[in-house]
């Protein structure tokens, strides 16, 4: 199990530095040790708060969409977040986006900026 969790560690900072690179110098990881942040609130996998979006971020070779994202929008709606996704990277391979149609038509029309 402690493989597991560092591989979500890892991945977590991944992610993180993903959207850095993408131009979200906001990104980092969540403060899941805690499972919240220094004000009392909870806690996202990747916190972004330039990208209104709740993050829960795999990293695994066996995903379990549905888990996922019954666990991305059970989260979202716990911390009062709008929009939620699921980032996703298996060993060697790139990450993706798995979402709603509406959290992708927000971001498309550019209702994050």
């Amino acid at each position: 199990m402690v493989h597991s969790r560092n591989k979500g560690k890892r991945g977590e900072r991944e992610w993180a530095g993903v959207l850095q690179y993408h131009g979200y110098s906001d990104a980092r990881r969540g403060a899941q040790y805690s499972a919240q942040t220094a004000d009392g609130t909870p806690s996202p996998d990747v916190h972004c708060p330039s990208l209104p979006v709740h993050w829960e971020v795999k990293r695994t070779n066996r995903l379990s969409i549905r888990d996922a994202v019954a666990q991305a929008k059970s989260d979202a709606g716990r911390y009062g977040a709008e929009y939620w996704a699921v980032a996703w990277r298996e060993d060697h391979g790139e990450w993706l986006v798995i979402t709603n149609c509406d959290t992708f038509f927000a971001a498309t029309r550019g209702d994050f900026a």
